[in-house]
């Protein structure tokens, strides 16, 4: 926009000024463009300052001071704000002061009192949605004839199989004895209680997954026929979630249909109209061939069949039906009548936040001038091999500096995948279209070599994977390559997954490194294993001497250096990168808002094979580690968890801050990590208590067990650690505070603090101190 007005005023001068300007080397152009600069900027002020009159439209840091016109006070129990101008500091201050808060706070204080506007509350000041329940509705109570309430807490019936599916549930419509208990406990919460409103939040997400193909288990599975499919491309056992309607009444309290919650068998089987079809919750297609293509053809609702199909191998669906299990993505067709061109689905799965591969909205990136090449079933490249090999013959022919391949479907792609890059091709990006989520599924393609989706760089080159999932096998990125990035990617831990969830190949790793000077960086992605391979050659750059080495000295942390025989000297320069015709810096790997997942905590979540440690230097900010880190250096660790010991050569560089880290690490400086922190109070006070000295045997016998009760405590605990659940990687309720508020600003540690769930679960309950009428109790209850 600029450089469109920078010659505005000059325009306006007569044509016969502007002549003579050119004439005399157009001095006045150049001095109208320095005033219209300036004036630019002054409108450009003045339309922000309009702006900033409305709260729909102004800048974030005036959301704080139009809330101080209507007597909006932010709540200090959830933290101060940020006084940072940095993009992490910015996303707290939103949490913190929320804009949609500060809007509707006349129209809550007019509200207040009700019901629905705990639930319009939950919305507006943690973004969750949510559902308010009075517990004295569900009280067991002898009604009077004269005034009858039937659609209070009755008796359970026993022959109702929906009253049972919702017992204890936030829907629950039976009737329960008094609980004397009280809802905002901070320890044990009761809700059956005159008092007592509880208010049912969701912290899971609904994404959608929309015209892939169902997973035919056919041929891996002993229990399914080949008339059974899988909703999950994984081939796990997946609940399917509801798409959530918005309401349309405020004084509406939301139900099953409002919020982000699994689709029940008997829910889908009565109301299989307003979960099923176009624009709703799930649909079924299948494959009809028309002349040379096929088509996928709706299957209407009334062949869709719900059904348990826990033991869908002695299950038979009658002809001309099709047998869907909402609470396992599981279908199952009639024997002998199973479609033949294939089967899509489209649904809706849980997850915590945006990551990994998925259809969300997510920032696109890509260099100036970058040639695109478009991949999809109504695209011209059909695979992505096609567009592969088009690249190169248009490298051939001129120089392609930069080009994009982008996938426009959310389908699946079968194929091997080998990537060569040649001078002059300086960056490839292979990425999913925004929204969609494109699957790339590898497999054993030959029998004497790996099939990994293979990077081979030349000098200087970059490649990006961004909206991915890739499952089958991992990637190897090997050849002169200076950048690799994974950006809101799915490497499937594990390289596949089980019907329940179990990882097929635990030690597979995801990512192999064999590029002696790429930098990595890993972001909001999802990752197994990472191995740096040690075999690592080039010359020696003048001036280097082949017996340099990075070998600790023996004052260096006290480490004492052995003699070995020359084979092992031989091995261990080479796992450091050093030796004859050898000298390497370390490679740098930087990890953020990932999850790094290894399938178990004794497994490398990163390592070399065949050697001590990898010959890289990492930073890892704000992610979940789950397997032990072997490195030559950790930079930095921060606001992370380390499921897994930590091995680090060279612990004078770097720090590890406000992470959790497993007991028994060799790590870099540490700065309020746990269980540290805990293990040092409480060495202080039992060391009070005893006012003699030296300690008995038994007093640091004692010491020693509270210390390690004290590990025991604050061990971090997950709702799930296995890669397809919906609460994958979720710290527990249960967790404790010195995990759950321990990173730097008070959110918790681990790969959801941008979530910043602390500060909102905060803010929450005190505002709603603010809206209930007096003498009632009010607490937030996460189902």
């Amino acid at each position: 926009m600029k450089d469109d007005r920078i010659n505005r005023l000059y325009d306006l001068l007569p044509p016969i000024y502007r002549m003579k300007d050119a004439e005399q080397g157009r001095q006045l152009e150049a001095l109208l463009q320095v005033i219209s600069e300036q004036v630019d900027l002054l409108e450009d002020d003045i339309g922000r300052l309009y702006d900033n009159w409305f709260i729909e439209t102004c800048q974030d840091w005036v959301v704080p001071y139009l809330g101080a016109l209507v007597g909006y006070t932010a709540v200090p129990a959830a933290g101060l704000p940020a006084r940072a101008d940095t993009p992490q500091a910015r996303r707290l201050n939103q949490v913190l002061i929320p804009r949609r808060e500060v809007a509707n706070t006349i129209r809550n204080r007019r509200r207040k009192g009700t019901l629905a506007l705990l639930e319009e509350l939950a919305r507006d000041v943690a973004a969750w949605p949510a559902r308010a329940a009075e517990g004295y509705r569900l009280l067991s109570f002898t009604q009077a004839l004269n005034h009858q309430r039937p659609h209070w807490g009755r008796t359970l019936d026993v022959r109702d199989g929906e009253l049972l599916d919702l017992l204890h549930t936030p829907f629950d419509r039976s009737a329960h004895t008094v609980d004397v208990r009280r809802v905002n406990s901070a320890r044990t919460m009761g809700y059956h209680n005159l008092p007592a409103v509880a208010l049912f939040v969701w912290r899971l997400k609904s994404y959608s997954v929309t015209a892939t193909p169902a997973y035919y288990l056919e041929a891996v599975s002993s229990t399914a026929g080949p008339h059974c499919y899988s909703f999950s491309i994984l081939r796990n056992d997946t609940p399917l979630y509801i798409a959530p309607e918005a309401e349309s009444d405020p004084a509406h309290i939301a139900d099953e249909f409002n919020l982000p919650v699994p689709i029940r068998r008997r829910l889908l089987a009565e109301q299989k109209g307003r979960l099923y079809g176009p624009n709703r919750s799930l649909q079924l297609f299948r494959g009809v061939k028309q002349g040379d293509q096929v088509v996928q053809e709706p299957i209407p609702a009334h062949q869709i069949v719900v059904a348990d199909l826990s033991h869908w191998h002695v299950y038979a669906p009658r002809p001309r039906t099709v047998a869907v299990d909402p609470e396992l993505g599981r279908i199952a067709f009639p024997e002998r009548q199973w479609p033949e061109h294939g089967v899509w689905v489209r649904y809706h799965y849980g997850f915590s936040m945006d990551m990994g591969g998925g259809e969300y909205e997510r920032p696109i990136f890509q260099p100036d001038a970058a040639k695109l090449y478009r991949v999809g079933r109504q695209e011209m490249h059909k695979t992505i091999n096609a567009a592969l090999t088009q690249w190169r013959q248009d490298s051939n022919e001129t120089a392609v500096a930069h080009a994009v391949i982008e996938i426009n479907d959310s389908g699946v792609y079968v194929e091997p995948i080998a990537i060569r890059f040649k001078p002059g091709q300086q960056s490839l990006t292979l990425r999913a279209a925004n929204r969609r989520r494109p699957v790339i599924r590898l497999l054993d393609w030959q029998t004497d070599q790996p099939d990994a989706l293979t990077i081979t760089g030349a000098q200087g080159s970059r490649f990006t994977l961004d909206g991915l999932l890739i499952t089958g096998r991992g990637v190897r990125a090997h050849g002169d390559l200076a950048e690799l990035t994974i950006r809101h990617t799915t490497l499937v831990p594990g390289w596949s997954l089980g019907h329940d969830c179990s990882p097929q190949r635990a030690t597979g790793a995801s990512l192999e490194i064999e590029s002696p000077k790429v930098c990595v960086r890993i972001e909001h992605s999802i990752v197994g294993a990472i191995q740096v391979d040690p075999d690592l050659v080039r010359p020696l750059e003048p001036g280097d001497s082949d017996d340099a080495d990075d070998t600790p000295s023996p004052d260096d942390d006290n480490v004492e250096i052995p003699v070995r025989p020359a084979a092992e000297t031989a091995l261990a320069a080479r796992c450091r990168g050093i030796g004859r015709g050898v000298r390497l810096d370390p490679i740098r790997i930087c990890i953020a808002d990932t999850i790094v997942d290894a399938t178990d905590p004794e497994h490398e979540a990163l390592g070399s094979p065949g050697c001590p440690v990898a010959h890289a230097v990492v930073t890892i900010v704000r992610s979940t580690i789950f397997g032990r880190i072997q490195a030559h250096a950790v930079e930095l660790g921060e606001n992370s968890i380390f499921m897994g010991v930590m091995s680090v050569v060279r612990r004078q560089i770097g720090c590890l801050r406000f992470s959790y880290v497993t007991p028994g690490s060799r790590t870099p400086r540490r700065y309020n990590c746990q269980p540290d922190l805990v293990v040092q109070a409480k060495n202080r006070e039992l060391l009070s208590l005893v006012p003699t000295r030296p300690l008995t045997a038994r007093q640091r016998a004692q010491i020693q067990q509270a210390q390690e009760m004290e590990m025991r405590r604050v061990t971090p605990h997950f709702d799930s650690v296995r890669y397809g659940q919906p609460e994958y990687c979720r710290l527990s309720r249960y967790c404790v505070d010195e995990i759950i508020r321990g990173a730097d600003d008070e959110s918790e540690m681990g790969v959801f603090h941008d979530l910043f769930q602390p500060q909102r679960s905060a803010s929450l309950r005190v505002r709603m101190d603010e809206y209930i009428p007096a003498g009632m109790d009010v607490g937030v209850v996460f189902p």
